[in-house]
């Protein structure tokens, strides 16, 4: 029997594989008993899909199962990003929230994600539970989605206008769109593109289309993957700012005016210098083991408390729904902000920044030179090794037993192992090593002063792994 495993962030599989039909009816009956024992009095659930192929079909036999058990399941109408279900499950009071997804994930793959019912992941001991709970088969008997529907037991609502409403509600769309500057957008196929498209039909739209399979592509807003929206900036040259969302709209990637992708280390100091000095917010921030230093050196010149967690926007979650946290972020573009729901949210992020260029009149440049005045400038690398599992697992070993003493010419001055391992090479230099949740790839991660230097380190770290 398959063993299903939840990563970092939800569980995984490609499509025909692991993630089948049968399986998902079998997560699916792990949720309910969990809902059944933990919210007896409240048996309902919010169900969603993106746009990935079958979501519509592994949401219907999630929601079977969920009215087996006695469940009643609000579906959203079409494909619906990540913090749409998340506000739903918020709003609608329901118990859970589950979001038929991948994420970021290549084509192939469909995944399943848990949202708590305060609007974000749910907890890994959630999780945990989930995971236990889930039978080696399910042998209930479903009726046919067609039944529950008229059974009363399956409803439908618009998450998407919900979203489009809070949007409205919370920020300046007025003097974005009056600012005169020029904004694009790149949905990368996925689920981000209707409510950007609603939102700004005036703006320059990449990938905004109905496409299950990304156009061969993983929709990861990662600047590798985005080479043509990198060209449409450039040649334009007109373009003060590109955002991109990932497969769910739940990650951010973000370009200035010559088509140079901003990394999330610099969006989440972007962050915390807009809510903190401009708008007069606190609270703590919150960001993974990945992510720049900088941010603590920008938290403790601001007189913010800082907390470094796993990787996982759910650790920060954790915090952000118990704690006064100002901005919680990781490394891989999951980002959220005081003010929402503690979900990440690449659209949410995007227009706050987006707001803060249009208040102040100022470039994402000149916003991000402010705080280089502060912290100082730097730049990060990372590269992903797919490499077999046995080397993988070698390099790991050889991590745990302090085995590396340099990469290259870099000398190792000190090791943390919070969640992988981050080697200092002094001089506020460092490069980390981890292995992913949810794919058979080696990360490594680096931080220098310059991109060509952050590029050195990852090379000869590499070098050194694959000796």
């Amino acid at each position: 029997m398959y063993v299903i495993k939840f990563g970092t962030d939800g569980w995984r599989g490609i499509i025909a594989d692991e993630f089948t039909v049968e399986n998902v009816k079998r997560v699916a009956q792990g949720t309910a008993d969990y809902i059944k024992k933990n919210f007896p009095e409240n048996l309902t659930i919010v169900i969603g899909h993106d746009c990935r192929f079958a979501g519509e079909l592994f949401a219907e036999n999630t929601a079977r199962v969920m009215n087996a058990n006695g469940i009643k399941v609000i579906m959203a109408k079409d494909y619906v990003s990540t913090p749409m279900v998340s506000l739903g499950a918020v709003k609608l009071g329901a118990a859970l929230g589950v979001i038929i997804t991948a994420s970021h994930n290549p084509p192939t793959y469909n995944g399943y994600k848990l949202k708590a019912h305060y609007g974000g992941p749910s907890s890994p001991a959630v999780i945990d539970a989930v995971e236990q709970a889930i039978p080696n088969e399910v042998n209930l008997k479903l009726n046919s989605h067609e039944e529950n529907i008229k059974a009363g037991m399956v409803s439908y609502v618009d998450l998407e206008t919900m979203y489009v409403e809070e949007v409205e509600a919370k920020f300046d769309i007025k003097a974005i769109k009056d600012s005169k500057m020029e904004f694009a957008y790149d949905a990368m196929y996925g689920a981000g593109q209707n409510v950007m498209r609603s939102l700004f039909p005036e703006i320059s739209l990449l990938h905004c289309d109905y496409n299950p399979g990304f156009d061969g592509q993983a929709p990861e807003p990662i600047d590798k993957n985005l080479s043509e929206f990198r060209e449409l900036i450039q040649v334009s040259g007109d373009i003060d700012c590109g955002l991109v969302t990932d497969g769910d709209a739940d990650r951010i990637g973000l370009y200035n005016k010559a088509g140079k992708f901003v990394d999330s280390h610099h969006i989440i100091l972007l962050l915390v210098h807009y809510l903190h000095k401009y708008k007069g917010m606190s609270g703590k921030v919150i960001t993974t083991f990945s992510a720049t230093s900088k941010i603590t050196q920008l938290a403790k010149a601001y007189g913010l408390p800082i907390e470094i967690t796993k990787i996982g926007f759910k650790y920060i979650c954790e915090k952000m729904v118990t704690e006064n946290v100002l901005v919680g972020g990781e490394e891989s573009g999951g980002i959220a902000i005081k003010g929402f729901i503690p979900e990440r949210d690449g659209i949410w992020i995007g227009l706050t920044l987006w707001e803060f260029m249009a208040k102040t009149k100022k470039s994402l440049d000149d916003l991000i030179q402010e705080v280089y005045d502060v912290v100082g400038s730097f730049a990060m690398g990372r590269i992903d090794l797919h490499i077999t599992e046995e080397i993988k697992q070698n390099v790991l070993a050889n991590c745990k037993a302090g085995k590396y003493t340099s990469f290259g010419s870099y000398k190792i001055e000190g090791t943390e192992d919070l969640d992988g391992f981050k080697f200092h090479l002094g001089n506020g230099e460092w490069v980390m090593i981890r292995a992913s949740g949810t794919e058979p790839v080696l990360r490594i991660y680096s931080e220098s002063n310059t991109d060509e230097n952050a590029f050195k380190i990852l090379e000869a770290t590499k070098a050194t792994l694959l000796a």
